[in-house]
């Protein structure tokens, strides 16, 4: 995003008509897509994400910033009240399908055979399913049997 004479921003997109565009813009870099992993994962102070992820306090603060500003995370008042706190809002939330399946491609893809790795587990502690698209009558989706439609 861009910011104009008066610090606002405005709206300046990779790729103003796509989604995945837009998205990317937004959340697309490492760091971003960490700090909403741990915010899922339990993480709500500065600290606890400095730590989690070793990133810079620098970076850190712009990522916390930039998703904040975009709706991603709200901050909210400590039980002490000493500090601020950050936790998702609804939209975070919704990144919820897109980080479980960025960590089952990783899964999938990023590990050699036998190689250790974290697993995603429900309450009961069962690893959570492969999530695969599907069309409305149940069948798979693939980019084979997509394609994307430009509105007008």
């Amino acid at each position: 995003m861009a910011r104009d004479d008066a610090g606002a921003q405005t709206s300046t997109w990779t790729d103003p008509g796509c989604p995945v565009a837009r998205t990317a813009d937004l959340v697309g870099d490492r760091w971003s897509l960490l700090v909403i992993r741990d915010a899922m994962d339990g993480a709500r102070s500065f600290t606890d994400f400095q730590q989690r992820t070793g990133i810079a306090r620098n970076i850190l603060a712009d990522r916390l910033r930039k998703l904040t500003a975009h709706g991603l995370l709200t901050q909210v008042d400590a039980p002490t009240g000493r500090r601020r706190l950050y936790a998702l809002t609804e939209a975070g939330k919704d990144l919820f399908p897109v980080i479980v399946t960025l960590r089952q491609w990783g899964e999938r893809h990023a590990f050699e055979a036998g190689e250790p790795h974290s697993v995603l587990v429900d309450g009961d502690g069962v690893r959570v399913p492969d999530l695969l698209p599907v069309a409305a009558n149940g069948s798979p989706l693939t980019s084979d049997t997509t394609s994307v439609r430009r509105d007008a």
